[in-house]
């Protein structure tokens, strides 16, 4: 595995020199996790943070009850845990493997030895942070002021647009998790989103086969997307 190429992808490596590329490669070491493997937990000490080479990952917190809430899914070419790095000695959630996942783990002190040195990682690292803060105050916003019809639609609107593919039947896309986990993810029980994916199905506004998600009238999903009721 070429590390210096891969890392010259992702947008918190750019901007900087091979020469720089070369000493961030040096400090960081790769690892492997199977489908399901727990890769830290909430209260950890945070020690490092992570680069999604291949797979994808969840970061999710736990209720005490045991309900899952899931934050983020990481997918390849993203970061996660970077806020670690600054905020705390903890990490503030759960990050487990959804797939077979390959990551580059960078031990935190040495990552900040190397932000000392380099203000350009510095202001990568904003940028990271600062895209991250983004989503977070999104999710707040969509689990406090919007309804699951409207944030399924949402989700659908925008999975169509980063996978779906146009067909005679409509937009169709693959849903890229599973079905209790795309419940966790906005913040409902499985029970609650297979009514709505049914209300949607019988109001003729998409098809749905297993994973498989046809989106049929595009714009009236938009507009229960902005809020207006199912």
């Amino acid at each position: 595995m070429n590390t210096n190429k891969i890392l010259e992808r992702f947008p918190l490596f750019s901007g900087l020199e091979d020469r720089e590329i070369a000493e961030i490669e040096a400090i960081s070491i790769s690892k492997k996790y199977h489908r399901g493997a727990l890769i830290f937990s909430e209260d950890e000490e945070a020690r490092g943070f992570y680069v999604v080479i291949a797979g994808r990952v969840k970061v999710y917190k736990l209720s005490s009850e045991g309900k899952e809430q899931i934050l983020h899914i990481i997918s390849s070419g993203q970061t996660f845990a970077e806020a670690a790095l600054f905020a705390g000695s903890s990490y503030p959630a759960f990050a487990e493997s959804l797939t077979e996942t390959r990551v580059l783990y960078f031990p935190k002190e040495r990552f900040l030895n190397l932000i000392r040195k380099n203000p350009q990682i510095s202001l990568n690292m904003i940028a990271s942070l600062s895209h991250w803060l983004r989503k977070f105050v999104s999710l707040v916003e969509e689990l406090s002021l919007k309804d699951v019809s409207t944030r399924l639609s949402k989700y659908l609107i925008d999975l169509s647009a980063q996978s779906g593919r146009t067909s005679e039947r409509g937009i169709e896309c693959e849903l890229d998790i599973s079905k209790s986990q795309l419940a966790s993810q906005l913040g409902t029980i499985s029970e609650t989103l297979s009514r709505t994916l049914r209300k949607l199905r019988d109001r003729g506004i998409i098809e749905v086969e297993g994973k498989r998600i046809i989106i049929l009238q595009r714009e009236t999903l938009e507009e229960i997307s902005s809020g207006i009721p199912l």
